[in-house]
């Protein structure tokens, strides 16, 4: 088969592991993002955050000592009541490149702003990355789901735009930009082609906003021309709802803007498994954020953190997708593989699994089941 190359692709994922062939062998999911460093040990900024995330982090810490994984962390304090992310938390990130972060609460309603949306915006996190795949050994209502969903992180209804024009009357603006409608649409176009993958889908409502989603359309179809390899198809996101509850596995890859992505994702997670399996990371051209894939449920409730019996499943998997991205493809192998076996098993499961196992026990077989 030819040799793949494009300017993008070269610029961008340069450094980029060797892949399998088209068709033969496993498909390795690609983090599609330049990968810095050279296979040295490296810092990576860690943010337990708040309700569960401590424990998760805790987990994660622990596993990837047991596998003398060649990351090291530096921890920060940090909590979603903040009025801000504290300046040294923004520069460690900047200078490590790479961060693992538990959940921050986010205040509904009056408040502080999101940080998840700070931290976004100022390292220009432009793509939210989630993989929704059924779990072997996890019973689900569907199965052969295999879905990435790429969300617009940046713009959108979370551009943060609003104010009261008279008392009673608020009006919030969604921004749409062609510029980032591109550059998602491209970042979903190239995952697709590095991980031959078939199909990219575009989640819209353009029938009702016709300018805003009429725009990302455009450019979506545009960056699709250039790919004509993979088919491209539409979808409204109502009936996009729809149709991953009723025929999941017809989804490939889903290429969103900022709020629909954020339903689409969580929905998806639902459906094989829930969001504790559920692996993700925020995404840029310099910086990268791995966290927990679907936001919903990522602080965890009271009772969680004091029975210490959170699931540490999306996190460690979302390690995972660090450390490839970090070019440690082995120790990514091993960790998935370990978690995937601790999952098959059903000895150890937390209670959104069907389980009773706390936090800790659930590590333990993780790590126990390291090649």
């Amino acid at each position: 088969m030819a040799r793949r190359s494009a300017p993008l692709l070269r610029r961008l994922v340069s450094s980029a592991p060797p892949l399998p062939g088209h068709g033969g062998g496993a498909r390795r999911t690609v983090t599609y993002m330049p990968r810095p460093g050279d296979g040295t040990p490296r810092p990576v900024t860690l943010i337990p955050g708040d309700g569960i995330g401590p424990l998760v982090t805790g987990a994660v810490e622990q596993v990837m000592e047991a596998m003398h994984a060649p990351v090291y962390f530096e921890s920060y304090d940090v909590h979603g009541d903040m009025p801000a992310v504290p300046p040294a938390v923004i520069e460690s990130i900047r200078r490590n490149k790479v961060c693992l972060k538990g959940g921050l609460a986010t205040p509904v309603g009056g408040g502080v702003s999101s940080l998840n949306m700070q931290l976004r915006k100022e390292l220009d996190l432009f793509a939210s990355l989630v993989n929704c795949a059924n779990v072997p050994g996890l019973p689900t209502r569907h199965q052969n789901v295999d879905i990435v969903v790429i969300r617009e992180n940046t713009e959108g209804e979370y551009s943060g735009l609003e104010h009261e024009v008279v008392p009673g009357v608020v009006e919030s603006l969604k921004v749409i930009t062609k510029f980032c409608s591109e550059r998602i649409a491209k970042y979903a176009f190239e995952y697709a082609y590095l991980n031959y993958r078939k199909k990219v889908t575009a989640v819209h409502k353009a029938n009702i906003m016709k300018l805003a989603d009429g725009l990302f359309l455009e450019s979506c179809r545009e960056i699709a021309a250039k790919y004509p390899s993979i088919e491209y198809n539409e979808i409204i996101v109502d009936n996009c709802c729809m149709q991953l509850v009723s025929r999941p596995e017809q989804f490939d890859v889903m290429v969103t803007p900022n709020l629909y992505g954020n339903l689409v994702a969580n929905t998806a997670a639902g459906l094989v498994g829930g969001t504790g399996v559920m692996p993700g990371g925020n995404v840029g051209q310099d910086h990268a954020i791995f966290e927990q894939g679907a936001s919903a449920g990522n602080v965890g409730n009271d009772n969680l953190v004091e029975q210490q019996k959170a699931n540490p499943v999306a996190l460690l998997l979302s390690s995972a997708m660090m450390l490839r991205h970090l070019q440690f493809p082995s120790f990514a192998d091993r960790l998935e593989t370990a978690v995937k076996r601790v999952i098959a098993d059903g000895k150890y499961r937390t209670k959104d699994l069907g389980g009773t196992s706390t936090t800790q026990e659930v590590t333990d077989a993780v790590i126990a089941n390291l090649d």
